[in-house]
């Protein structure tokens, strides 16, 4: 049985995670988090080891329990350090999107990577999602039109959070967006230009020119939208909101097949949304 550690328990996204540990037969050792409201651990993993204190989680998995995979789930800028961490504990790192902030951070990472014999991987789900496997497979060649709308309405917690502030999120187009921009770039390739038309605390909007594709994005976290996630190509389109957040046990089947998608592939897209924050 895989031996996994958690930071970030108490946050929105832990639960997909001690889903799909528990779905593909792991077991959950050790969680970390500042907050201690996680009685989620009792649905899941009960025995788990659980700290609010981080030396104290580190000194456990070094001194009395070695873990296959170290999950970070914590505020996106700390992923960087969290994946670092688990490269030192001899583990495979499964680390919640953005892998980082920046494409630095992404190289830092990868010469991380070439002093262990450990991967760092991340979720990149929509990859997975079976209507957009299949829209890869049918795309003609060419130059495609395509617009790409994701509306999620946040309360006004979400400004008070980390979430609202751009230094630790990156910003909704890397907080909430990068899925987005990841897909654009395995559809259609690399990006030639960027043209950013609005970019604040609750929308981004612009156009970009990818190798085989203009784009058009419109993101939102405004209150006064409807949920919505679709991908319009070339004037047909496909809502994707359904099975969106059911992918997480099938991206960590891959990863534990050492299949999963890790820096080379999030490079593009961080590049993306870099460019978005930069634009400002």
């Amino acid at each position: 049985m895989k031996k996994f550690a958690l930071i970030g328990l108490a946050g929105y996204i832990a639960p997909r995670h001690l889903k799909a540990i528990q779905a593909v037969g792991g077991e959950l050792v050790a969680a970390l988090d500042i907050a201690d409201s996680v009685g989620i651990l009792d649905a899941y993993f009960p025995q788990c080891e659980f700290f609010t204190n981080e030396s104290d989680f580190y000194d456990y998995l070094l001194d009395h329990v070695s873990v296959d995979y170290l999950v970070v789930c914590s505020p996106n800028h700390l992923h960087e350090e969290h994946c670092l961490a688990g490269l030192k504990l001899n583990a495979t790192v499964i680390c919640e999107k953005p892998l980082g902030l920046t494409t630095e951070s992404l190289r830092n990472l990868a010469e991380a990577e070439n002093y262990t014999e450990k991967k760092i991987y991340t979720i990149l789900q929509l990859r997975l999602h079976p209507m957009l496997q299949e829209i890869k497979q049918q795309l003609t060649a060419g130059k495609h039109q395509v617009q790409i709308t994701y509306f999620t309405p946040r309360g006004k917690w979400y400004h008070k959070s980390w979430k609202g502030d751009i230094e630790k999120s990156g910003g909704i187009a890397t907080n909430i967006g990068i899925h987005l921009f990841d897909l654009s770039y395995w559809l259609f390739g690399n990006i030639l230009s960027l043209d950013v038309i609005e970019n604040s605390d609750t929308e981004s909007k612009g156009r970009m020119e990818l190798e085989h594709a203009q784009v058009e994005w419109h993101l939102s976290i405004a209150a006064g939208h409807t949920a919505e996630r679709r991908i319009t190509i070339d004037g047909k389109s496909y809502a994707f909101t359904e099975g969106f957040s059911d992918l997480h046990t099938a991206s960590y089947e891959q990863i534990l097949q050492n299949n999963g998608f890790g820096i080379p592939e999030v490079m593009p897209s961080v590049d993306m949304v870099e460019r978005i924050r930069n634009a400002r």
